[in-house]
C-alpha cells in the first residue's frame, strides 16, 4: 500500500468553465479547508462537471488554486473530454429522450409537483451512526413527495429501530427483514413502499440536496424509461486505502449523461447488457416499481450479506434491459460515499467485486436462460474489449494518479498522465479479483441453497 497523505475534499462552483468563483466549501461532513491537497467537484452554476486534484499554499486562496488548477486540466489537453465540457440547456419535459451518449443533463430547477411520488429505501444493518447520518441528507431532499423507508436487515440489536422509531418518528418509516441479504432487504422494500418511483441508496452516503429530483425527474419524461442511476463520490479521502480506490475509479461513471436503449446498442459496449457495471451503482440508482416488480425484483441469492458476496444491483440493471426498459446514468444526481478505510476493506471489496460479476452473470443464465445464446454470440468480441479495458485501468491515470507534493504552479495531475510517485493498481488487489470472478458461480450456488434451506 502506498503512504499517501490524506486529501480534503470540497465543492467549488464557477459561473462557466472560466468563469468566477461562486463558493467553495467541503464536502458535506468534512473538515474545513486548509492548507495541502484537496480533492475537488467543479460544479459550473451548480451542475456536477469534473473533478480536479490542487495543492493549497500558506497563505494561497483555495477557491483560487483549485479555479486555476481546473482551468490548467482544461487547456492542458490537446482535445476536451466530457469531464470539462459545459453542460447543455436542460430540455421541456415534453422534449424526446436523447439516445446518444451526450444525452442532456437533469435540470436543476425548483422541483414541480409533476415529479412522481418516490420511495427511498435504505437497507441497514448495525450501523445506526451512519445511517443517522445518510437519514439526515434523505430528509433535507428538494423532492416534493417522497418516503424515506429503513429495512432492517438481519438486526442483531434493536438500535436500528430505536433510532428510526425515536429520532426519526413519523419521518421514516421501518420494516425488519430477518433473512440476511441486501437482495433481500430491498425485496422486502420493495413490498413496503408506496412510491411510483423506487430510489435505492446506502446508509454509508449522504445525499445531495437535489439527489432525488434529479434521479426521479427522467421518469416524469420517458415513459420507456425503466431505471435510473447516478453519480457517487468519495465524501473523505483520509486513508491510503480511500485514495486508492478513488484513483482508479471509485464508484464514478464521469459526467457525461447517458442513455442505454436496448433498441439501440452502444456501439462501445460489445457485451452490452452484460456490461451492467458501466451502468451504475447499487449505492445510486432508481427504478420505475412497476417495471421492477414484472422482472421480479432483485435475486435473493445476490448481494452483500449472501455467500455470492454481491452483484444484486448489476442483475436489475441488465433484468431491466432485457425487458426492453430503457437505464440513464444522469451525474446530476449526487451522493457523496464513505469509502472504506483500511487495505483489508480494500481486499475485501476486490475479492467482492470479481464474485459479484460473475454471481450475477451466473443468476441472470439460471433465472433468464433464454439469454444464453446473446451472451455467448457477443463473448469474443467482449473478451477482446474487456482486455483492452483492463489494460486500460493498469496503465491509466486519473487526476489522483499523481497524488504528491506538487511542484511550482503544478496543483493537478495532467490527464492520461503519471506522475514521477503515481501509484499503479496493486498485483494483489486484480488477484484477488479475478480469484473472486472465479469464486461467483459457487457463490451463487451457495446462496440458493441456502435459501432453500431457510425456506424449508
Amino acid at each position: 500500500m502506498p503512504d499517501l497523505p490524506p486529501l480534503a475534499v470540497a465543492e467549488l462552483d464557477l459561473d462557466g468553465p472560466d468563469g468566477e468563483v461562486l463558493s467553495l466549501r467541503p464536502a458535506p461532513g468534512g473538515p474545513p479547508l486548509g492548507e495541502g491537497g484537496v480533492y475537488a467537484l467543479v460544479r459550473l452554476r451548480g451542475r456536477p462537471a469534473a473533478t480536479v486534484l490542487g495543492h493549497v499554499r500558506a497563505g494561497e486562496d483555495p477557491a483560487e488554486a483549485l479555479r486555476t488548477a481546473f482551468r490548467a486540466r482544461r487547456t492542458g489537453r490537446e482535445q476536451p473530454d466530457e469531464h470539462d465540457t459545459e453542460p447543455t440547456p436542460t430540455p421541456t419535459r415534453a422534449s424526446t429522450p436523447t439516445r446518444a451518449s451526450t444525452a442532456t443533463p437533469t435540470s436543476t430547477a425548483t422541483p414541480t409537483p409533476t415529479l412522481p411520488r418516490a420511495t427511498v429505501v435504505v437497507a441497514t444493518r448495525e450501523r445506526a451512526p451512519q445511517l443517522a447520518r445518510a437519514l439526515d441528507s434523505l430528509l433535507a431532499q428538494d423532492h416534493p413527495d417522497f418516503q424515506v423507508l429503513v429495512v432492517d436487515n438481519a438486526p442483531r440489536t434493536t438500535a436500528t429501530r430505536d433510532l428510526v422509531q425515536g429520532r426519526y418518528a413519523g419521518r421514516v418509516d421501518y420494516v425488519e427483514e430477518p433473512v440476511p441479504g441486501l437482495a433481500t432487504a430491498h425485496n422486502r422494500g420493495i413490498a413496503a413502499a408506496d412510491g411510483e418511483v423506487l430510489a435505492f441508496t446506502d446508509d454509508d452516503v449522504i445525499a445531495d440536496p437535489h439527489w432525488l429530483t434529479a434521479l426521479t425527474e427522467p421518469f416524469a419524461t420517458d415513459p420507456g424509461l425503466g431505471c435510473t442511476t447516478g453519480l457517487i463520490l468519495p465524501a473523505r479521502l483520509t486513508t491510503p486505502a480511500q485514495i486508492l480506490l478513488e484513483s482508479h475509479g471509485g464508484f464514478a461513471k464521469g459526467f457525461a449523461p447517458r442513455l442505454y436503449d436496448p433498441a439501440e446498442p452502444p456501439p462501445d459496449e460489445p457485451l452490452f447488457p452484460f456490461t451492467a457495471g458501466s451502468f451504475g451503482s447499487g449505492a445510486n440508482m432508481a427504478f420505475r416499481a412497476q417495471v421492477l416488480s414484472s422482472v421480479g425484483g432483485f435475486d435473493p441469492a445476490t448481494g452483500t450479506g449472501t455467500p455470492a458476496r454481491g452483484g444484486d444491483d448489476l442483475y436489475a440493471f441488465v433484468r431491466v434491459l432485457s425487458a426492453g426498459h430503457r437505464l440513464r446514468y444522469t451525474p446530476g444526481a449526487l451522493v457523496w460515499h464513505h469509502h472504506r478505510e483500511t487495505w483489508q476493506d480494500l481486499r475485501n471489496q476486490a475479492y467482492g467485486y470479481g464474485a459479484g460479476l460473475t454471481a450475477y452473470l451466473t443468476a441472470i443464465l439460471v433465472r433468464r436462460p433464454a439469454l444464453l445464446p446473446s451472451l455467448l454470440l457477443k463473448l469474443p468480441r467482449g473478451l477482446a474489449h474487456a482486455r483492452t479495458i483492463t489494460a486500460h485501468r493498469d496503465g491509466a491515470a486519473t487526476a489522483l494518479d499523481a497524488h504528491r507534493t506538487p511542484g511550482p504552479r503544478a496543483p493537478y495531475a495532467a490527464p492520461g498522465t503519471h506522475g514521477a510517485q503515481s501509484h499503479p493498481w496493486p498485483r494483489d488487489l486484480s488477484r484477488l479479483e479475478r480469484r473472486g470472478m472465479l469464486y461467483g458461480p459457487v457463490g451463487y450456488v451457495r446462496a440458493r441453497l441456502r435459501l432453500r434451506r431457510g425456506a424449508r
